[in-house]
């Protein structure tokens, strides 16, 4: 078969994916009653302005009962969803390493201290994702910035064996969807990158997909539509954002697939809310095709060199003046806000969970079953450490958002003070069909109230 016939083929079979069950019968992507369907990890890195060094209380901690209570500074982005979500106070993930960035990292997905166990993620891929296209979608956003490798990577395929996210969307779109956009003259008579550019996936299985939508009923022809519309609305801000990078330098073998090399814009810091919202839709489209059940999406790395001041159109943006994140998180022993480090640090932390917000927004929009993608899915807002300067492993900052498929009793603050995180990890793994113990090295069984 040729190497365009395949990738044709690939490309048909993962458009009609969600509607496999219905032509075949076959229930094996359905998630039992009761089940979340799919899980989201989302990281953002260096903590939040929690307990200062002075004792001044959290910035990011919800306050009142457990059903009637009030959300933090930090957390205002998410009162629309805050009948969506669990907000959790008091997590701790123990001593070891405390005051630790690189240690919070090796402990927050595997619950083992210096990373001695496969991650959450990883063990969940190889169970309940094993018999789909891809067991786990581990998509970044600067996340490899500088060379960034080991600890600053939180999946754990093995103890002390990290792997690496793909950051690149262009090129995780080819590896989903089967077609890449080969970049500059391929030679040999091929087509350019810009003519690339102009060719549609979807349009070039339209006939399968004509074929797949003769056999549907009205209601499923409709579902069909809209999942092919949205489809091209991804695709489209894949070849925009494609289109005012930089040239890359052309392959000329006409075999070889040049989408994957990186664009030399993609570690702009001024374009990563384009690539983070990029990875964010590439990954619901491919839980929407039903190519995994599980994914990561790690928003840069922990002491992170990361300028968040260049951001377009965010309150932290001032292009003449550069504030990273790992810099902002140092804000001192109190919370001043007549300090720049602790304002934009505030800031900052607002910004990264309403990015959390708008991956909900795209969930909730998009229908399934009785519902929406968001009443099925389970999502974890996480970082490696609780409060950015002191680096403290106690009262983690989390929240668990989405239906789960009716398992997540949500609209609700726990505080759980001194109970272990790995409480939280075993939870994750009830919440999506896989049944065990306990998770890592602590703790005991699922944490109390938070699934139905």
């Amino acid at each position: 078969m040729k190497r365009r016939d395949f990738l044709k083929a690939i490309g048909a079979a993962s458009l009609a994916l969600p509607f496999y069950d219905i032509l075949c019968g076959d229930q094996r992507a359905r998630a039992a009653a009761g089940q979340a369907k799919r899980l989201i990890i989302f990281y953002f890195p260096d903590g939040v302005p929690g307990v200062s060094e002075q004792g001044e209380g959290s910035l990011w901690d919800c306050t009142g009962s457990e059903l009637n209570f009030n959300l933090s500074e930090c957390l205002q982005p998410m009162e629309r969803f805050r009948q969506q979500a669990v907000f959790l106070n008091g997590l701790d993930m123990g001593p070891a390493d405390s005051g630790s960035h690189p240690g919070g990292a090796k402990k927050l997905l595997t619950g083992i201290d210096g990373g001695g166990g496969a991650s959450v993620d990883q063990v969940l891929a190889n169970s309940v994702g094993s018999g789909h296209p891809h067991r786990l979608l581990y998509l970044g956003s600067m996340a490899n910035h500088n060379n960034a490798s080991g600890d600053k990577h939180i999946s754990y395929s093995g103890p002390g064996q990290t792997v690496a996210p793909e950051d690149n969307p262009m090129r995780a779109f080819t590896r989903l969807f089967g077609q890449g956009l080969p970049q500059g003259d391929m030679g040999g008579g091929g087509p350019t990158r810009r003519q690339l550019m102009r060719t549609s996936v979807i349009d070039g299985v339209l006939a399968d997909m004509n074929d797949l939508r003769g056999r549907l009923g009205n209601v499923e022809k409709i579902k069909l539509d809209q999942h092919l519309e949205s489809l091209r609305e991804v695709e489209a801000r894949l070849k925009a954002d494609a289109s005012d990078m930089p040239s890359i330098p052309t392959c000329q073998n006409p075999s070889q697939n040049t989408a994957g090399l990186t664009p030399d814009g993609l570690y702009d810091p001024s374009r990563f809310p384009i690539t983070l919202r990029l990875q964010m839709e590439l990954m619901v489209q491919a839980m929407a095709c039903d190519l995994t059940r599980v994914g990561v999406i790690q928003a840069s790395h922990h002491t992170s060199e990361l300028i968040m001041s260049r951001f377009p159109d965010s309150e932290m943006h001032d292009p003449g003046f550069d504030m990273r994140s790992h810099q902002a998180s140092h804000y001192g022993s109190r919370h001043d806000r007549a300090k720049r480090e602790f304002t934009d640090f505030v800031a900052q932390r607002r910004w990264f969970v309403s990015q959390f917000a708008a991956l909900l927004d795209m969930l909730a929009s998009r229908p399934e079953g009785d519902g929406t993608m968001l009443d099925h899915s389970l999502l974890w807002l996480c970082t490696e450490v609780s409060d950015g300067n002191t680096h403290r492993h106690d009262n983690m900052p989390f929240v668990m958002a989405g239906g789960a498929g009716g398992c997540l009793r949500t609209g609700r603050l726990l505080s759980h003070y001194g109970r272990r995180h790995n409480e939280l990890l075993t939870s994750i793994c009830h919440a999506m069909g896989h049944n065990v113990t306990g998770f890592g090295n602590a703790g005991n069984g699922p944490l109390p109230g938070l699934l139905a």
